[in-house]
Formats: C-alpha cells, structure tokens, sequence
C-alpha cells in the first residue's frame, strides 16, 4: 500500500510540474475617444496563439475593449519583463 501512495504520489507532483503557467500579451482598443493599450493575461488550456485570441477576446469586450491582436504567448519566464510596459493591464484580463 506505501508503494502504492508514494507512486500516486510522484505521479501528482510530476503532473503538475509539467503544467506550465501560460500568458499572453496583446493589444486592445477602445473607440470614443480612442484609446489603446497593452496588456498580459493568464490564458488557462492550450498555451497558443489561438486560444488565446479565443479567451481575451470576451474578457475584454466586457470592459468595451475590442482586441486588435495577440503579439504572442510565453511561461513565467518572460513575465518579468513584460510588467512594467503592461501597467495596469498587467494581469487584468
């Protein structure tokens, strides 16, 4: 029963440690009077381009802003970096 438990056990932590955290950074705009930014999101699934075109899209026409385009998608690694130019988008969407 042990090696039972502590195989479930590596099984978990090795699963979950293969999930990698997924964001993307994208620009949106917002008609009268225009306005544009820049942002990152979390984006949960696939870590693509198209997923996450497919869920910033209804997370920002909430708050009226029509995204123009997904610039990319990254892990943890380039979220650092990225912070700084987001501001107050950062993490929002």
């Amino acid at each position: 029963m042990k090696h039972l438990s502590f195989s479930f056990l590596i099984l978990c932590l090795t699963a979950g440690a293969a999930h990698a955290d997924c964001y993307a950074d994208y620009k949106a705009k917002r008609d009268g009077p225009l306005r544009l930014h820049y942002g990152v999101a979390q984006i949960d699934g696939d870590c693509d381009v198209r997923s996450a075109t497919d869920q910033l899209r209804p997370r920002l026409d909430r708050d009226g802003w029509q995204l123009l385009n997904v610039l990319g998608v990254f892990d943890d690694a380039g979220l650092d970096d990225r912070k700084e130019s987001a501001g107050e988008y950062f993490l929002r969407y």
